[in-house]
């Protein structure tokens, strides 16, 4: 039996295996340095910001609008960055300024559940203003003041009828008047009697505003 050849035959059967087990360890040792990089970067790394649940415009709403159910979505937003104001129950309440798309819905941006809380002893009044960009320059809470000019008088000339008015709402006009009528409405807090005299003025005439200090 030729004992040396079985020898050169073992020898290289011990050199193939000790060769893979080299590149085994290799592998092996790459992939536990790959770990070990991995461990670290997550150790050292920033947890992810908290967020929180709030409601933000799907759509831009106008001044004066009424939030409906379709115009917020509720989506998550790191809590630093989550105004102190996010409404928590905007549907149904009456927007007091312009609100972007993706914007949050805050307090500020509503007016209370009623035109008038805070003003005992007002009424709230629709005003047909004749020239509808007067109207888009104005800003709810904006305090204006109300004149009156007859068109068909001998001398037209312009009356003070109501000062400093409070504007209390601006509602968005979606489509032209179908009864003739031109310009845009806003909403007035006065008293019974200047609404008794603005609506007789308007009756008669057209009604314009100037921004009062």
């Amino acid at each position: 039996m030729d004992f040396s050849g079985v020898r050169r035959r073992l020898g290289a059967v011990a050199g193939e295996l000790r060769r893979a087990i080299l590149v085994r360890r290799r592998l092996l040792s790459a992939v536990c340095a790959a770990v070990a990089v991995l461990a670290t970067v997550r150790a050292v790394a920033p947890p992810p910001p908290r967020t929180a649940a709030v409601l933000v415009a799907v759509r831009a709403l106008a001044a004066g609008e009424v939030v409906g159910a379709a115009d917020v979505a509720s989506t998550a937003l790191p809590v630093a960055v989550v105004p102190s104001d996010a409404a928590a129950a905007p549907v149904g309440r009456t927007l007091a300024g312009a609100v972007a798309p993706g914007e949050v819905v805050t307090e500020a941006r509503l007016v209370g559940p009623s035109l008038l809380e805070g003003h005992d002893g007002l009424v709230a009044m629709p005003v047909r203003i004749a020239d509808a960009a007067v109207v888009g320059l104005l800003r709810v809470g904006d305090r204006v003041d109300l004149f009156a000019a007859d068109p068909a008088a001998a001398t037209p000339s312009g009356v003070l009828v109501l000062q400093a008015g409070l504007v209390l709402a601006l509602p968005r006009q979606t489509e032209a008047p179908t009864d003739g009528q031109r310009g845009r409405l806003l909403v007035l807090a006065v008293t019974a009697d200047q609404g008794v005299e603005i609506a007789g003025r308007a009756a008669r005439g057209l009604l314009t505003v100037a921004l009062a200090r």
